[in-house]
Order: structure tokens, then sequence, then C-alpha cells
């Protein structure tokens, strides 16, 4: 049998049609360029970017695009074994309008649904590998629609909440109908997972707080081993029964702050696995969040060690 991935990702994948113009909206946007996109896709390329053995669990539509996709997850070091294509809707493709530092909007193409929410229990890994994963991730997104939620919840049910089981929060209001219909379904795989990972409005979706410190209580006191609450200026809190952190943010000039969450995520995933301390972990996946925030695409902006130690290297003589 070949050696457990370090990480499974599951979820939400398609292409980023990101504009060349900065400052101004898309009707007057000339030049674009494509690239690899959707959150769990990111997470994993990410945690390649480390030397870690990452696979993406997703769907595409049997398209040009869904193409790319597979061929270049497998490009950036994911395994592509379970990027499958079917007919059907196409491979979902995002806009977004740059008018940096913090205005990004997103357009999603997704309608009425995509692929990766097309996600079936026949797509998924066998059993041995989502157990034996030394880190097994899934977003919120999933969760949106069937018949991926229940593909979801099945791969979580096979997981048995093992150490290092991550959800994602990463709402998006645009694919939820109902907020409360979120809530009801984020709880319960928050009975599943051992980590939670989101933002302050994340939280609020997740357990009704939008207090960073509260928030984390109310996700420890679902049973997790582990929960962040990501502050954006005000940088990042982690949280375990035993202890809490908190870094600031790393300065940094923003051309394109979407993809610095996923960025953080697949250093989160370099750190857990290196065994670091929290707090090095988090001053890490920091790093790696800003320098993805300084560059316009995702995917392809992923830092490797190297590059987030020498980040964080500028930090450290900073510091009297």
């Amino acid at each position: 049998m070949s050696a457990a991935y370090d990480l499974i990702a599951m979820g939400r994948t398609g292409v980023d049609i990101y504009p060349l113009d900065h400052g101004v909206g898309l009707e007057e946007v000339k030049t674009f360029e494509k690239f690899l996109g959707g959150s769990a896709t990111n997470v994993a390329v990410a945690a390649a970017q480390y030397g870690r053995r990452s696979a993406l669990v997703t769907r595409t539509g049997a398209d040009p695009f869904g193409r790319y996709v597979a061929q270049e997850s497998q490009r950036l070091g994911v395994d592509p074994t379970y990027i499958s294509a079917h007919e059907g809707p196409p491979t979902p493709v995002t806009f977004c309008e740059v008018y940096p530092p913090d205005d990004f909007p997103l357009y999603f193409y997704r309608y009425p649904t995509a692929p990766d929410l097309q996600l079936e229990p026949a797509d998924l890994p066998s059993e041995d590998a989502i157990r034996q994963a030394h880190i097994f991730w899934v977003t919120v997104t999933g969760l949106s629609q069937e018949p991926s939620r229940a593909t979801h919840f099945a791969a979580l049910q096979t997981r048995g909440r093992r150490a290092h089981t991550v959800l994602d929060l990463d709402y998006r209001p645009m694919f939820w109908a109902d907020p409360g219909d979120a809530r009801t379904h984020v709880e319960a795989a928050l009975e599943c997972a051992s980590v939670a990972v989101g933002n302050k409005e994340e939280c609020e979706v997740a357990v009704g707080e939008t207090d960073p410190q509260r928030a984390a209580d109310a996700l420890l006191d679902r049973g997790l081993d582990l929960a962040i609450v990501k502050q954006g200026p005000k940088g990042v809190l982690a949280a375990t029964a035993d202890e809490r952190v908190e870094v600031p943010p790393f300065p940094v000039e923003v051309v394109n702050g979407l993809g610095a969450g996923d960025a953080f995520g697949g250093a989160l995933v370099h750190g857990l696995l290196s065994g670091w301390d929290l707090r090095r972990t988090l001053e890490f996946a920091n790093v790696a969040g800003a320098i993805v925030a300084s560059k316009l695409e995702c995917s392809t902006a992923m830092p490797d060690e190297t590059e987030v130690a020498a980040a964080l290297a500028t930090r450290s003589e900073e510091t009297p």
C-alpha cells in the first residue's frame, strides 16, 4: 500500500480569471490572466509547495478548463487522482476586481451549480486513505448543496474526528439561500472536526460570535482541539484548551487579498505536520498569507519554506 497522504483536501475548484488592469471595474478591464483557483485547491497547492504529499478531491466539467485544472494541479505538485471530469455543468470560472488595499469583489460563475458540488461518494478516496491522511481538510462551501453535502459528511464520518481533521469555515453567502441553513450544517460538521479555521464573519455563522476570544471559546466548546480566528489587519488568534496565541499582521503592500487565507491554510498544514509549537506555526502561516496578498494570483503565488523564512527573518531584524 502506498504511503499515506500528508493532506487530502476536498472541495471547490475552478479557474480564476483575474484582471491585469487594477483600480477599475470589470467593464473597463482590457486584459486578464487565468490561474488555477478554488479554496480547497489552493490549500492543496500551498501544502505541496512545502514538499507535502497532497491530493485534491473535486470534480470538473468535461471541458478544456477541466483539463486545465487537472494538469495545472499536477504541475503544482498535487496528486490529481481524485480530480474527476463529468458531463454536465461546466468547470466554473471566477472573476474579481482589484481595488487595493482592501476591496476585491468576487464574481462566481457557478450557477445553478458547479461540478465540485456534484461530488458523490464514488468520487472519494478509499476509506483507508481518508483515515490515514495526516490532515483531512474540508470547507463549508462543500456543505452548501447536495450531493456534495452528503458526500462531505460521509467522508467526515469515515474519518471519525481523528486529529488534524480541519473544517475551513469558508462561508460564501452567495452559495447559500439561507444563513440559518448554513449554521445548521456547519454546526453538524463541527461535531466531526478537530480543527476549525475562519475569520470573524465566518465564526458568526458557525457559532454566533464575532468577538475573537468568544468565538474561539465557542469553537473549543464544540470539542475541537484547535480554533483559529483570523482578524484581518488585527492579526490572528489560535486557541487550544491550554494555550492562546495571538500574532500581529505581517506588513506588505497588498495587491490582491483573496488568496491569503488559502496560503495561511497550506502553511498551517506544514506547521502542524512539522510538529512546531503554536506560536511558530501561526507566525509562519500569517507570513505565508501576507506574501500571497502581495501578488495578484493565488495558486501560483504560494511560497515555499525558504521564501517564508526569509520574510520572517526581516521581521526578526526589525524587532529590537
